[in-house]
């Protein structure tokens, strides 16, 4: 019988394993074999900008959120009072007859 993991970290370590230092060195060998040492560093240098453009806008989002929360919450709320639909009619009627009175 299995046991459940109470920390998702430790399911995910369960399934893919801790990659320690040597495995991280040998990835890192393996890409350098692949890319080559200039287009690597570029590669890196471009990965880094995107990671970190990402986050800049992930925290300008959140930023934003924020801020429209706590507007949201200290605005007092809106009272819409029910309309009456004859009182309508009747302010309507009386706005059509005042408007066509100065038109003569």
């Amino acid at each position: 019988m299995a046991r459940a993991a109470a920390d998702p970290r430790e399911t995910e370590a369960e399934m893919f394993g801790s990659i320690g230092g040597p495995e991280l060195l040998v990835i890192f060998v393996i890409a350098l074999l692949i890319f080559g040492p200039k287009k690597l560093s570029e590669l890196g240098r471009t990965l880094g900008k995107g990671v970190a453009e990402f986050r800049k806008a992930a925290t300008d989002l959140r930023d934003t959120l924020d801020a429209e929360v706590a507007r949201s919450e200290s605005a007092p709320p809106k009272e819409k009072a029910p309309a009456d639909p004859a009182d309508q009619q009747g302010t309507a009627a009386a706005t059509d007859a005042t408007t066509r009175d100065e038109r003569t």
